[in-house]
């Protein structure tokens, strides 16, 4: 399978500059615990470029009922100019939070990150500085992480699993922390798909790519800001999103039960006509058809998969809805 590979040699060297704007914009749900810490911790980190560059800090607020937004409006009104507030008018869920928060971060620079306390704000340093040096993406390369054993297993195999199968070159361990120049961001918003795994449309895009070693804290309550279930719409995203291996595993299956049924059907001839014998097929019989029955039902759900996705397309409706923008 011919797999585009991301181009890693940076472009000609360049610099942050005073009328320049970084921005870093983050999606937030529900963190009343972790939002003030969030955004003191962040505006510090921003606070190291005063004098390199102008700074904003642009946050969505994805439909929370706990006080995140009244917290978060309370930071906007401390920090004018500084501090913007994305309300929108529903939780529309963590990709399309991610896609608000670009939309409306006005940087020539963007750093992209959860607001969970996870990614470490001392990598903004880093990341401006591989950007600096030419390139144009700069993600962090999670080199640990702080959940438990299953869980980081299914974290590892599922970077794994997905490099293999999708068709492009995507790096292993990358998540949406990232920096990203501003022509990459607006051909990201160019994409109007709405089962988005942010990672692979960053690999799909191009331009000049790396990764810089970043650890992944732990959160502070040490509850799972995405729990299974999204964590499985997540992985189902990713893969059917950029690839056709299950489509092809699914061919292949169709063909192996179509030899052993030809197999099946050869061996009770062979008996019939050569030996003398009479099968005695019912139990062979039933687990065929169970077998067979099986395959079907698991092609048809692959295949309602992408299904799914096509109407999700094919319907037009606007990934999110903005309630209000708090400034």
């Amino acid at each position: 399978m011919h797999r585009p590979s991301l181009m890693q040699q940076p472009h000609a060297p360049r610099a942050l500059e005073p009328g320049m704007l970084l921005s870093v914009a983050a999606p937030m749900f529900n963190e009343i615990a972790n939002a003030d810490a969030f955004v003191e911790e962040t505006l510090r980190a921003l606070a190291a470029f005063e004098g390199r560059c102008r700074t904003e800090l642009v946050v969505t607020d994805d439909g929370s009922w706990d006080g995140t937004g009244a917290a978060l409006d309370a930071w906007a009104a401390r920090h004018p100019g500084l501090v913007r507030v994305v309300h929108l008018a529903r939780n529309f869920g963590h990709a399309a939070a991610v896609t608000a928060a670009l939309e409306h971060a006005r940087g020539d620079v963007i750093i992209l990150m959860d607001a969970d306390l996870q990614d470490d704000p001392a990598a903004f340093a880093a990341f401006a500085a591989k950007w600096e040096e030419g390139f144009d993406v700069v993600y962090a390369e999670r080199t640990s992480r702080t959940e438990n054993p299953a869980l980081r297993m299914l974290f590892w195999s599922f970077y794994r699993a997905f490099s293999w199968m999708a068709n492009i070159s995507a790096p292993l361990d990358a998540g949406n922390f990232a920096l990203m120049d501003r022509k990459v961001v607006k051909q990201l918003l160019c994409l109007s798909e709405r089962n988005r795994y942010l990672p692979g449309l960053r690999a799909w895009v191009g331009f000049r790519q790396t990764g810089v070693p970043v650890p992944r804290r732990a959160r502070p309550d040490r509850r799972g800001r995405v729990g299974i279930r999204g964590l499985w719409t997540l992985g189902m995203n990713a893969i059917f999103s950029f690839s056709y291996v299950p489509l092809f595993v699914f061919r292949i299956a169709g063909v192996l039960s179509l030899g052993l049924s030809a197999g099946v059907l050869a061996y009770a001839l062979y008996l019939n006509f050569f030996a003398g014998e009479q099968v005695q097929g019912w139990a062979l019989q039933l687990c065929a058809t169970a077998f067979l029955g099986g395959i079907n039902l698991f092609g048809i759900g692959l295949l309602g998969e992408y299904i799914a996705r096509i109407y999700d397309e094919v319907k037009g409706r606007p990934i999110y809805v903005v309630e209000r923008v708090v400034e």
